[in-house]
């Protein structure tokens, strides 16, 4: 059986394991569950801390995980990226007391305060970048240069709301723009089942990013309408009974879905309707 492992708790696990659902694979319903086998699809769950599932994957505990970008670097194993999964989007950056810093070169010297001790030496390490010492901490790196523990941090930022209210700010490029992945050891051969997982995620990933738009338009204006909706190969058009109009279906991006339809109105489509996708396989 295909081993992966899921994240137990935190931001990563509830999208994990909806994902993981939508792609037709069975998920625990109580959170006490270490281990559940799924036999109708071959595959096993172990449900892990976050930070450790990149380290049971590149010591090949388990075939496959999903984990953050940012800790699977930080964990420093031989697990690698195999799949981006598209959720738990995140930015890496380093933030100083406001107005003292503006790149990432001005570290050199400095104390470092990081829960991602590994992810930001590797980051100096490469750019040539000395700190006086990274130092690790569990959270709550905000109050590291107040509490004089560290001179600058670094650390996830989503709105730097928190940062601001701690009287810091950011600086410098990102260190490492993260999200959710799947992850796989290193220099092995392709587990069996791997690809089949790769596929349903694929397949969720599209559904959740596509609609399927279906509209009927006059013939002389079906190259017009099309245009409009390419589709992902090239849309399907059908001829309506009357011979002087076609129906068309088309793949069209979620989020332009209204902007779409406007535009096909204007051309001169009507009936137009959209339906989400399920699931699909691309």
């Amino acid at each position: 059986m295909l081993r992966i492992a899921v994240p137990n708790k935190g931001s990563l696990s509830e999208p994990a394991c909806d994902m993981l659902r939508e792609a037709g694979y069975r998920q625990r319903r109580d959170s006490r569950e270490l281990v559940l086998p799924d036999p109708d699809n071959d595959v096993e769950f172990f449900f892990l801390r976050p930070r450790d599932v990149a380290v049971y994957v590149g010591a090949g505990t388990v075939d496959v995980g999903i984990t953050g970008r940012d800790l699977l670097i930080d964990s420093a194993s031989s697990a690698v990226e195999h799949l981006p999964l598209g959720f738990a989007r995140s930015t890496f950056r380093f933030a100083g007391t406001a107005g003292t810093l503006t790149d990432a070169r001005q570290v050199a010297g400095l104390r470092v305060a990081t829960s991602y001790s590994e992810l930001v030496a590797a980051y100096l390490r490469e750019r040539g970048i000395e700190p006086a010492a990274v130092v690790r901490l569990d959270g709550a790196v905000e109050s590291a240069i107040r509490l004089g523990v560290a001179d600058v941090i670094a650390d996830v930022v989503e709105t730097g709301s928190t940062l601001r209210a701690a009287g810091l700010e950011v600086f410098g490029e990102p260190i490492l723009r993260s999200e959710a992945i799947l992850v796989r050891r290193a220099d092995v051969d392709q587990p069996v089942g791997l690809d089949i997982l790769t596929r349903r995620l694929q397949g969720v990933l599209t559904a959740r990013e596509y609609v399927l738009m279906d509209y009927d338009v006059p013939l002389e204006l079906v190259d017009q309408a099309v245009a409009i909706t390419p589709g992902l190969e090239s849309p399907t058009v059908s001829p309506l009974h009357n011979g002087q109009w076609a129906a068309v279906r088309a793949m069209v991006p979620r989020s332009q879905t209204n902007r779409v339809m406007d535009s096909l109105y204007d051309v001169g489509a009507r009936a137009i309707l959209v339906t989400s996708i399920l699931a699909c396989r691309i």
